[in-house]
């Protein structure tokens, strides 16, 4: 078994408490065979406990797959909230009326969708693989267009992804895209799902400018999947100055109460 799939296993399954064997051969893009021999090896380990249906933290109950993916996705929703909040407004400055903008299925982005509900902005089309998003603009304003990728419902990113989104991206032009990850280092940015990876990769290319909106606790994490090179975006929106290493590679920070640098 991959040392670095173990590992991401194993983390992944601590933030959820319990993950269901389909579940993680969804998100690490393997075998149900291979995911079974890698949750025997780490139950072995006794790192993790085999539950019915799939693997859990030691401690506690383990609940149910969709009850755990919907618990976590709130809790990240409501983590950190006043840097989401200050990322959303300082991403609402970068737009301009008639923009054609991406908005990815992170809460960093929702929070910028709500943002933008309460904006002066008109004529923006807003195109997005996140069914929040999509939800978020059900009450659409009647100066916005919402377009959808479409696409495989991904439960853990509450997003549409795989071949069919691809390609339906594909066929855009895409002006400013607003995406996140789950870390970044000087190595690059970093997610836990390897179609996730692939579709970010996507839209970092198409994108005339491409605004990653990341806060400061995610500085110098990893995760299993590599997005792209620090210097493949345009411009960093985040809460504090990235540490030295990381911003020697990204042309523009956006902090609050400055110009990008």
């Amino acid at each position: 078994m991959s040392k670095l799939r173990t590992l991401a296993i194993i983390d992944y399954v601590k933030q959820r408490k319990y993950c269901s064997s389909s579940d993680l051969a969804r998100a690490f893009d393997v075998s149900p065979a291979t995911i079974q021999r890698d949750i025997a090896e780490i139950v072995q380990q006794n790192i993790l406990r085999k539950v019915h249906g799939g693997i859990a933290t030691l401690e506690g109950d383990a609940e149910p797959e969709t009850l755990a993916v919907n618990r976590h996705f709130t809790e990240r929703i409501n983590v950190n909230p006043e840097k989401k909040r200050l990322m959303a407004r300082l991403a609402e400055q970068q737009i301009e009326s008639g923009d054609i903008l991406f908005l990815d299925s992170s809460t960093t982005a929702l929070y910028l969708a709500r943002q933008l509900q309460k904006s002066t902005l008109s004529h923006l089309t807003i195109v997005t693989n996140s069914v929040l998003i999509i939800q978020e603009f059900y009450l659409m304003p009647p100066q916005f267009s919402l377009i959808s990728l479409g696409g495989t419902f991904n439960f853990q990113l509450n997003s549409f992804l795989g071949r069919t989104a691809l390609e339906n991206l594909r066929q855009l032009r895409i002006g400013k895209a607003f995406f996140s990850a789950v870390g970044m280092s000087k190595e690059g940015l970093f997610t836990y799902n390897e179609n996730h990876a692939e579709f970010l990769k996507q839209i970092i290319e198409i994108a005339d400018v491409s605004y990653l909106m990341l806060d400061s606790s995610k500085f110098n994490k990893t995760a299993l999947f590599p997005i792209c090179n620090p210097s493949q975006i345009q411009s960093l929106i985040t809460d504090t100055p990235p540490p030295e290493d990381i911003a020697l590679f990204i042309p523009s920070v956006i902090l609050e109460n400055s110009q990008p640098h």
